[in-house]
């Protein structure tokens, strides 16, 4: 396929012919490769049918270049065909080729990527290598620029671009092929391509070069558009065998259309002397009637293209239209009806310009058949939605139809306008702004046309006013979405352009023609007015348009000229391509006839004319708006007719003037009241408005009916209009103000004046007078107050007045209040009086009260405030409103819709401060006042925790809206002064209430000397916060909101603030049992993030440290607390400490602050700073006197730290302890009386009772880390003291709530715990470093001396206690008194001489001092607190064991009664559970089977569940110390009651889902898991860390037990439990309980002891089986025991082995007996094969079975058959036959059947 030529000067375009030689299909084999074979890469020589090609082309010189498509044709290819082929074709670079190649593919995403490809290349390679595309580029560029892909043909353009940028001028020679395709494409349907090619053109030519390079081509540009447009169809164009039908009807109309348009544009841009050389072409193209059609082609965008093409050929080729008039005429008059938006705007340009160019065209047409119908329907239906584009061209036109078509003229001109008028009443036109105006306009300019052109015509100038004008304006009043303004201000425009036309040609027959006109006219218009306002029940929107139309009327022309401006488009649309001037040009050169002339003269009349109504309007006007006053007037007068009212509003609005008013008032000549002062009744007299202002509107105003009557205030301005200055409307208004007006109408009155600047500087005056300023004083104090009267008034009532007061206030005019700004201040202390009252009423009350309204008129004061500073009436008013919000509801009675409001309004007071210039704080009263407020609120110990809680909300709120300041030191001034000074905190520290020192003296973290404890929580102030507490809170919270816009505070104040706050947390956090409301409280903190690392994060805190330490130092108490605390909590580190005490000495002579900074330091300082501390210690013990002894700095303090260093396990010199403990010694000898031995405690001082605290720890943590052995005389001063101090200490149970007694008692217990528990643990190898005696004296003496003291002491101390709570100091000495108490031998407690505690009516079998035991211990475990029930539980444990045999002794009494035999354990104990049942049944009830409970420690609950499950296991002690014919009785009982079935329900809420022991993870994952079933329990009392495990431990092993002790109860339990709990306890069991149940009673079986004669046992635990083999003489008997999976819940399966010598049925006897035994009674498998032995022994020696059981030992009772019946002699057991009776109603022997005696 070959390109176009090259560098051919004088080659043409493409070649027309399309008849040529047709070779492109060799030359698409030639691309493709021969035989589909893929081409070699890099192989240039083409095949052969490519070298045919090329042979033809030296032959013919070129191939023919027309791009078309033969019927072979598929693609373009990339095919040099030129002469020296190869040459060039090789001159290409390789990379361009494999593009071009790319190019010519199908697929669109490959040719849009290529095409980029191109371009990128055209960039970046050398110029000369792009130069090298050039030949083949024209071939390429013709084709594809007219791909079907818009995307393929923008990229086409772009790469054009960057083309032409390379190669610049070296495109010349490729001009002539290009040209015609490139501006098709700046034609392009698709803009960006369209835009892309236009880019293209401008980089190849610079504008004044754009002519000359299309004309240099306009040849070659003419012939491809003709082909295009002549010779092509949609098949020539696209391959129609690929190219589906709709993609190349669609390919060819877009060439069409950008054919058309390319012509248009070559003609434009065409130089006029190059014209006519192309005469020929256009002639030859005229000439086709193919052309013509497209006019009437069925595509849009053709017709519009062929259309503007028109018109440029009228333009630039008038000759050869008007040569071919009866083809041009027709085609474009005759589409006048062609109403598609996209042809339109070309359609009338090429009706204009074909009117103007070819004056014979109506010679070709039929106007009145054929153009004027058309134009009439298309008018008619107002432009079908395209009049804004139609419209506009129907002035020019009607101008330039000649006046033979027009003929006759009344007609046509009647006919057009009545149809323009018509086509505004569709519904298309109405509810369009744009078409409606576009009617209009065209009707009013066709109008004036009419009007000029045929002045002096009487017949037209009627037809025009009376059938056209007045009429549309009629429609249109009737039709209130055509009362546009615009309509009127056009009709106002006609009238002035006729009013100012007759003034200036005053003698001359226009003017009289024109005065003649307007006469008519107004009274034409007079009638229809008064015809639509002389109805009593006139139409609202017929008054509407009449008020409306006078209003324009009665403008002045100047005004009206301003709106023409936004009139828009009065001739020819903006679509008007390039011939927009063209069409000006002609339109005004028509002189005289056009509108064009008229409005260019009209300007120089406005001039010279002044700006007053004309005088030909005045009168008319004036005399129609009196006319139509009068009847209004009338109709309100006799019909009260509210919209002749409203009327006469609107025109008193326009037209108030003296004679209006004088109309208005017609004969009523009455004086006004004679009341009223000389001033006001001359003004009526003079003054016709006023009078009517009083005889009538005062009457309206004051209607009560009316809903809206601010019409009836436009009359009142009316009125004052005629008043002559501001004095007199002054004088009138405080007059009406006095008596005539009420106060909504006043309220309307100052809304007008504010709503318009006119009518504000009307009433100026009277607004800053006096009298309206107390008027609305008195009002303001009248609505205050109206609560306190009792009013009926409506609620619509108070609004409109308080709506008055908030407009009064809030209405800025220039920077200045609408009234006198002293009655503003007043105004505000009225309010501000009444808010302050708001805390003294009721809920109710307030709701119904003025505070809301308050709210929103202050809110408006505040809010419109801006740049006037603020009265100190309103700063008052501010700080009220900001305290109501920032106390809570309980105290204010205020709602939350009322409290939201307030906070509103004080928001913006503040936020109107804050943007004040100026030093705000120092100028506001406001902040200085809230400052202080705040700091009293806190400081006053009054809050509740709802109360701070508000209080920190509201400062967050106020502290936000102080940061908007521009002012940064604001916010840091205002916290300053709320801070409270030094003194001022110390006497809030000192308020804090003293019970936080209870847990730091009982830890031993810090020791004390005094008695301190004066402050406690009172009982009334149970929900009070401390001060303190709130004033940290305060602070913290304001300089968290400080700290985050990073607003630095002076004076070190945010150390100090951070400091105190963690003096009220280490506060609360040292209290034994905060009271609810504290932990509310630092939940509180919590949730808002008022934390310590939140302030440390935000701010520089590097001096706190220091600060906490100088205070430690200073004070001791909790500010050493606090440091220990930082360094735990890890938010210091010890080293950081460490820096601010270099020296050690610095801490000596103790003072207290110093000996507690040390001792709460100890645990965190390394072994060589104790090692100091201690050497500074050890002197100071050595020689002292007795007072020393007892002094801080003396023996007490240096004792005390070196209890602190012994504590944390720091010194291991024995001989340092030695040598103290021999201090001691000395001081007991030297000072005896120091010593509290066996002494009234409450004469002695705590300066001795402190002292002897420290000597008693130091006691104990001796015993505990001293490894070194003892001297007999050490042992000796040791026992023989702990023994007086705990004589002391029993003595001394009054005085236990004196907190240094309480001390006391807990270390002297606490020894005593130490001594028991080494006594206790000691074994054989460790007595040998013991004195000789020693254990044996510990035995005889000590030990029994310390249990007959504590014992009775427990009695004594739970009877009496109160306040049972475990962490409450009051029961401190409990925890070291109960677990001495564990170590009681068994012996000692069986020899203790309680009272004696009986209850009467209790079976029991005990003797008379283990009863009492058993009773005076077992109500102990319902006791509330910890530590005793755990020493009763240890208690009766050791007593459990001796119970059942004294029930074993008395079992005889049990024989054989003739019922189930049944026996209670310990009554006791089961009087006990029943109690514990209920307690648990309201813990757990409600809580199904299954779900696992977490008991809060140390709850209340807590202390129930432990007491439960604690009897249970003394219980189930019991019971399996029991023989197992008593178990078979207790179980009957428990059977009976049910309480293990509860216990059991209860368990499976206790038991976690995963019993694995905490420790599990730690241990090898090779060893089974430890779990709470493997793991003995180990229940301390001290030992408080693994407490959240201990009730869930619990009761594993109370399961554990009730599993092994009875088996066959909880089997019975479990199969009659319901699915659900079947199947959990299954799970639960089998996977954590029956393999550790299985393994013990295998192991049982293994290590039993218990030999049988004749029968051996053996085990195998892996398989969980048993063997016995019984065998008697020749008789050998094996019997196989096999455990269940789910042991003991499954039952158990008895097997035979060996059976030699027994019959079938005897065997089966015994198998069944052993199986029932083990399935139904609660024992061992060994237990269970002895009684089946006996059985079988008892066979055998020949006792006969009891023919009901089967069997010869009864399996419950273990009793042998006794009962004989007398007739067939067989023996039956007892119990079998009792159920036998029972069962069968019957007394007959069971064998027999006869009567049992």
């Amino acid at each position: 396929m070959g390109p176009f030529p090259v560098q051919g000067a004088g080659s043409c375009g493409p070649a027309v012919s399309t008849g040529g030689l047709r070779f492109e299909s060799a030359a698409e084999t030639a691309t493709m490769g021969g035989k589909n074979k893929q081409r070699t890469k890099g192989n240039l020589r083409p095949s052969n049918s490519g070298r045919a090609a090329e042979l033809l082309a030296k032959e013919q010189g070129t191939v023919p270049g027309f791009i078309g498509f033969g019927t072979f044709h598929s693609d373009l290819g990339y095919v040099p065909a030129i002469q020296g082929a190869e040459e060039i074709d090789s001159l290409v670079d390789s990379d361009f080729r494999m593009v071009l190649r790319k190019l010519s593919k199908k697929d669109v995403t490959t040719k849009l990527k290529a095409m980029q490809e191109f371009g990128t290349m055209c960039i970046e390679r050398d110029t000369e290598i792009v130069k090298g595309v050039l030949p083949y580029w024209p071939r390429i560029f013709c084709k594809i620029s007219l791909d079907h892909d818009r995307r393929v043909r923008e990229a086409t353009q772009q790469a054009f671009e960057k083309l032409i940028l390379k190669v610049k001028k070296h495109l010349a020679p490729y001009l002539k092929s290009l040209m015609g395709y490139w501006l098709m494409a700046q034609c392009d349907t698709y803009t960006p391509a369209a835009s892309a090619a236009k880019d293209a053109f401008e980089a190849a030519f610079p504008p004044s070069k754009q002519p000359e390079a299309i004309a240099f081509c306009k040849d070659e540009i003419t012939s491809v558009l003709q082909d295009h447009l002549i010779k092509e169809t949609p098949d020539t164009l696209s391959d129609p065998q690929t190219i589906p039908e709709e993609e190349r009807e669609a390919k060819f109309y877009r060439v069409v259309t950008c054919s058309l348009l390319a012509l248009k544009k070559l003609l434009c841009l065409l130089p006029d002397n190059e014209l006519d050389s192309l005469e020929e072409k256009f002639k030859s193209l005229l000439s086709q009637n193919k052309f013509w059609k497209y006019g009437k082609h069925s595509i849009p965008q053709i017709r519009s293209a062929y259309f503007e093409l028109v018109s440029a050929l009228c333009q630039r080729t008038p000759q050869l239209m008007k040569d071919e008039a009866s083809k041009v005429s027709p085609s474009v008059l005759l589409s006048i009806d062609d109403s598609d938006p996209i042809v339109c705007p070309a359609l009338w340009e090429a009706v204009l310009y074909t009117l103007t160019t070819i004056e014979d065209c109506w010679l070709h047409v039929n106007a009145k058949k054929s153009v004027f119908p058309k134009l009439s329907a298309m008018v008619r239906e107002g432009g079908r939605g395209l009049a804004a584009v139609i419209y506009p061209y129907l002035l020019p036109f009607i101008s330039k139809l000649p006046q033979s078509i027009t003929d006759p003229k009344l007609d046509f001109f009647k006919n057009f306008l009545t149809s323009l008028i018509a086509g505004l009443s569709t519904e298309r036109t109405k509810t369009s702004f744009s078409e409606c105006s576009a009617v209009i306009s065209a009707f009013f300019e066709c109008l004036r046309f009419i009007m000029q052109q045929n002045l002096g015509e009487e017949e037209i100038e009627e037809m025009l006013v009376n059938d056209q004008l007045i009429p549309f304006i009629d429609a249109v009043l009737k039709d209130p979405r055509l009362q546009d303004e615009q309509l009127f201000n056009h009709l106002a425009e006609t009238l002035s352009s006729w009013e100012a036309k007759a003034d200036l040609d005053k003698d001359d027959k226009t003017a009289y023609n024109l005065e003649k006109v307007l006469l008519n006219f107004w009274e034409r218009l007079s009638e229809i007015c008064v015809e639509k306002i002389n109805e009593p029940e006139t139409d609202v929107k017929s008054v509407l348009g009449v008020s409306n139309l006078l209003q324009v009327l009665q403008k002045p022309k100047s005004s009206l000229k301003l709106n023409k401006k936004n009139v828009g488009k009065v001739r020819f649309a903006d679509e008007m391509p390039e011939s927009n001037k063209e069409n000006e040009k002609y339109v005004s050169s028509e002189g005289e006839n056009s509108e064009g002339s008229e409005l260019m003269a009209e300007p120089s009349l406005t001039h010279s004319c002044s700006d007053l109504v004309s005088p030909l309007r005045k009168k008319p006007l004036e005399d129609l708006v009196c006319k139509l006053a009068e009847m209004s007037v009338n109709y309100v007068n006799e019909q009260k007719s509210e919209q002749h009212l409203r009327f006469l509003s609107t025109l008193l609005n326009s037209f108030s003037s003296s004679q209006v008013f004088k109309v208005l008032l017609g004969d009523e000549k009455q004086s006004i009241v004679k009341a009223k002062p000389l001033e006001i009744a001359k003004l009526a007299q003079k003054n016709p408005a006023i009078q009517f202002l009083y005889q009538k509107v005062i009457g309206w105003l004051n209607e009560d009916q009316r809903k809206d009557a601010s019409f009836l205030v436009d009359i009142l301005y009316s009125a004052l209009c005629c008043c002559d200055s501001h004095m007199e409307r002054k004088a009138v208004l405080d007059d009406l103000i006095e008596v005539d007006l009420k106060w909504n109408s006043i309220l309307q009155v100052i809304e007008k004046a504010c709503s318009s600047s006119d009518k504000h500087a009307l009433v100026t005056p009277w607004l800053k007078g006096d009298i309206l300023g107390e008027r609305l004083v008195t009002l303001a104090d009248h609505l205050c107050n109206k609560n306190l009267e009792s009013t009926v008034s409506s609620e619509s009532y108070f609004s409109e007045r308080w709506s008055l007061l908030s407009l009064v206030l809030s209405q800025h005019v220039k920077n200045d209040y609408l009234i006198g700004e002293v009655y503003v201040e007043r105004i505000i202390v009225k309010l501000h009086e009444t808010l302050s009252k708001a805390k003294k009423l009721s809920e109710a009350e307030n709701n119904d009260s003025s505070v809301s309204f308050i709210c929103d008129v202050a809110y408006n004061y505040f809010s419109s405030a801006k740049g006037c500073l603020l009265m100190p009436s309103s700063e008052d008013l501010l700080l009220t409103l900001f305290q109501l919000c920032a106390e809570s509801k309980e105290k204010t009675h205020l709602t939350d819709f009322l409290i939201s409001k307030l906070k509103n309004t004080w928001l913006s007071g503040v936020n109107l401060l804050v943007h004040q210039t100026g030093d705000t704080y120092k100028q506001s009263t406001f902040l200085r006042l809230s400052a202080l407020w705040l700091k009293n609120q806190v400081q006053s110990s009054s809050l509740d925790i709802t109360s701070l809680q508000v209080l920190l909300s509201a400062v967050d709120d106020l502290l936000n809206a102080l940061l908007e300041s521009e002012d940064t030191y604001l916010l840091g001034v205002y916290i300053g002064s709320v801070m409270p000074d030094n003194s001022e905190w110390e006497k809030m520290r000192q308020s804090l209430p003293m019970q936080w020192l209870h847990r730091p003296l009982l830890e031993g973290r810090l020791s004390l000397n005094y008695e301190c404890f004066k402050t406690d929580f009172k009982e009334q102030d149970t929900k009070k916060l401390p001060s303190h507490l709130c004033t940290s809170a305060l602070l913290s919270k304001m300089i968290l909101v400080a700290l985050k816009k990073e607003i630095v505070l002076e004076n070190n104040e945010l150390e100090k603030i951070i400091a105190e706050l963690l003096y009220s947390l280490q506060w609360y956090e040292e209290l034994d049992n905060p009271p609810i409301f504290l932990t509310g409280f630092c939940e509180m903190l919590q949730k808002m993030n008022i934390t310590y690392d939140n302030l440390c994060g935000l701010g520089n805190t590097s001096g706190l440290l220091q600060l906490l330490f100088n205070r430690s130092r200073e004070n001791g108490t909790l500010w050493s607390l606090i440091i220990a605390k930082l360094i735990l909590s890890r938010s210091v580190s010890s080293d950081e400490v460490k820096r601010h005490y270099r020296r050690k000495e610095g801490f000596f002579p103790l003072t207290e602050g110093n000996m507690h900074t040390i001792q709460s330091l100890c645990p965190f300082l390394s072994k060589e700073d104790k090692k100091e501390f201690i050497a500074q210690c050890i002197p100071a013990l050595l020689a002292w006197t007795k007072e020393d002894v007892c002094s801080i700095n003396g023996g007490f303090g240096h004792l005390a730290i070196f209890n602190s260093c012994l504590q944390t396990k720091s010194i291991d010199d024995g001989e340092l302890l030695h040598g103290i403990l021999k201090i001691l010694i000395t001081w007991k000898k030297d000072h005896e009386d120091i010593f509290l031995f066996s002494c009234n405690l409450s004469e002695v001082s705590p300066e001795i009772l402190g002292v002897n605290i420290e000597i008693i720890r130091f006691l104990s943590l001796f015993l505990k880390y001293c490894s070194s052995p003892l001297a007999e005389s050490e042992w000796d001063f040791i026992m023989c003291s702990m023994l007086a101090w705990l004589e002391t200490t029993n003595e001394n149970q009054t005085l236990y709530s004196v907190p240094l007694v309480q001390l006391f008692a807990c270390v002297s217990c606490d020894l005593t715990c130490e001594l028991s528990a080494f006594f206790d643990s000691t074994t054989l190898d460790t007595t040998g470093s013991l004195p000789v005696n020693l254990i044996s004296e510990w035995k005889e003496f000590f030990s029994p001396g310390i249990h007959s003291l504590l014992l009775p002491l427990l009695v004594t101390v739970t009877g009496e206690s109160k306040d049972t709570s475990e962490t409450s100091f009051q029961n401190a000495m409990l925890k070291p008194m109960c677990e001495t108490l564990t170590y009681i031998p068994k012996d000692q407690l069986l020899s203790q001489k309680l009272p004696a505690r009986l209850v009467a009516g209790q079976k029991t079998n005990l003797p008379e001092y283990l009863q009492t035991l058993l009773n005076t211990l077992a109500p102990l475990l319902l006791y509330r607190a910890r530590p005793v029930q755990i020493a009763v539980y240890h208690m009766l444990y050791k007593l459990m064991p001796e119970f059942p045999q004294y029930d074993q002794d008395n079992l005889k009494s049990y024989g054989d009664e003739e019922e189930e035999p049944a026996l209670s354990p310990p009554a006791a104990l089961m009087s006990l559970l029943s109690t514990q049942e209920d307690l648990l049944e309201n813990v757990l009830g409600c809580i199904p089977v299954g779900q696992i409970v977490t008991i809060k420690p140390l709850s209340e609950d807590f202390c129930y569940v432990l007491g439960y499950l604690l009897t249970w296991k003394l219980i189930l002690t019991f019971f399996k110390a029991a023989a197992s014919q008593l178990r078979a009785l207790y179980s009957m009982y428990l059977r009976k009651t049910k309480s293990l079935n509860k216990l059991l329900y209860h368990l499976f809420r206790l038991m976690p889902e995963n019993p694995t022991f905490a420790e599990t993870a730690v241990e090898l994952s090779n060893k089974d898991p430890k779990t709470f079933f493997t793991e003995e329990l180990q229940l301390g009392i001290r030992d408080t860390s693994t407490l959240p495990y201990h009730i869930p431990h619990l009761a594993c092993s109370v399961y554990h037990m009730t599993l092994k002790d009875l088996p066959a109860m909880v089997r019975l339990w479990w199969n009659s439990s319901e699915k659900r709990v079947f199947n959990i306890v299954d799970r639960f069991t089998s996977k954590y309980v029956s393999s550790v149940l299985s393994f013990q009673e295998i192991s049982s079986v293994q290590t039993s002891t218990q030999l049988f004669n004749g029968m051996t046992v053996k085990a195998r635990a892996t398989t969980r089986e048993v063997m016995a083999t019984y065998t008697i003489e020749d008789i050998v008997i094996e019997l196989i025991i096999q455990l269940p999976s789910n042991y003991p819940l499954g039952s158990i399966t008895v097997e035979s082995g060996k059976r030699v010598g027994v019959a079938v049925q005897q065997w089966r006897n015994w198998m069944l007996q052993l199986s029932t035994y083990l399935t139904h009674q609660n024992g061992s498998i060994m237990e269970g094969l002895a009684l089946w032995k006996n059985n079988v022994d008892k066979r055998f020696e020949g006792v006969e079975d009891c023919m009901i059981c089967f069997s010869v030992i009864h399996g419950f009772n273990y009793s042998l058959p006794k009962k004989a019946c007398r007739t067939c002699k067989k023996k039956f057991h007892s119990a079998c036959l009792y159920k036998w009776f029972t069962s069968s109603n019957k007394s007959t022997c069971p064998l027999c059947r006869e009567t049992f005696f």
